[in-house]
């Protein structure tokens, strides 16, 4: 019986077909119609294909975009690549430095907390002479970025003093009689003596990898002036009011009597930008305490600091954003 009923049923279906074909012949544009209608699904269904297609691409885009956020490189830090690049103007240089005084570095053994890749530190060798200054960053990348400036530096240094010292030459060949060669040589002798005080750069610049606030490393000397600049908000963010306290302190314990602390801190608007660079940040961003204004009582009252000079008037031409205000505390 089944076979039966498919057989019926083939037979019809090739009479229908039979009768399609016989209309055509008869009037084409039935034919006509028909392919029509059958170039109709075909584009219908390719322009389905196109949208689907578009569909993944446009997925693939969004997984890529998602994973180059992934990884993205943050720094929780504030141990920013290129940080001198976009905060110092190249024609008028630092302007910190404008602000700072020949007297707390002239001769004296420096610290610099938060160096970063160090350009500011070899800057502040070069220009006020110091005995000795030791940059210190908790990023080994950034103290080998302030290892290798130290080198340009050095080069550069070392270039303009042969340079000097032709010239000089020149100027004694250049010089008749006894009395003008006696006095070429008194100023030759003169600047000898100037370029020497100075002293080899690698003799007196020095970086070091360390997290201040954690660091168990012995104190093996103290210091005449210690710098904290654009440092405190990134300790304050990944390790509270607790951390900023022992910074805070084993400043006070590493600076001889009379030395001074040169501080530069964030105000509270930038730690709201960047609490959220990580877990940490965010955590303790909502448990500080101590805001930056009230950081003046406690290195006065509680740590021990005899009195502050703000030098933030002096200041001038810092790009925007970096607008921020300098005080300096003497112990």
């Amino acid at each position: 019986m089944t076979e039966d009923k498919e057989n019926k049923t083939g037979i019809m279906e090739r009479k229908r077909k039979r009768k399609q074909n016989d209309r055509n012949k008869k009037n084409p544009e039935n034919q006509n119609n028909h392919n029509q209608d059958k170039d109709q699904k075909n584009a219908v269904k390719e322009d389905k294909e196109k949208k689907s297609e578009g569909k993944t691409t446009k997925q693939e885009v969004t997984l890529e975009d998602n994973n180059k956020r992934k990884h993205k490189i943050v720094f929780p830090f504030g141990n920013y690549r290129n940080y001198y690049g976009y905060r110092i103007n190249e024609v008028d240089g630092d302007p910190r430095l404008k602000v700072f005084e020949r007297d707390w570095f002239q001769g004296k053994d420096c610290l610099d907390i938060g160096c970063n890749s160090g350009i500011l530190t070899i800057q502040i060798a070069r220009k006020f002479h110091c005995k000795s200054i030791l940059g210190i960053d908790i990023d080994s990348d950034r103290v080998s970025d302030a290892y290798w400036h130290l080198r340009k530096f050095a080069r550069t240094e070392n270039v303009e003093k042969n340079s000097t010292k032709v010239a000089r030459l020149e100027v004694k060949n250049k010089v008749n009689g006894a009395k003008h060669s006696a006095s070429a040589s008194s100023v030759e002798t003169k600047e000898d003596s100037s370029a020497s005080s100075k002293g080899d750069l690698f003799e007196v610049v020095s970086f070091r990898q360390e997290n201040f606030v954690q660091s168990q490393r012995p104190s093996e000397k103290q210091y005449d002036t210690i710098l904290c600049l654009s440092v405190t908000k990134w300790i304050h963010l990944n390790w509270g009011d607790d951390g900023l306290i022992t910074l805070f302190s084993k400043i006070w314990r590493l600076l001889h009597p009379g030395g001074i602390l040169v501080l530069e801190p964030q105000p509270w608007q930038s730690y709201e930008k960047n609490r959220r660079v990580s877990e940490t940040t965010a955590m303790n961003y909502r448990t500080i305490l101590f805001r930056p204004e009230s950081f003046r009582e406690i290195l006065l009252d509680k740590i021990g600091f005899r009195r502050v000079e703000d030098i933030t008037d002096g200041l001038s031409g810092s790009k925007a954003g970096f607008d921020r205000p300098i005080f300096v505390y003497h112990k």
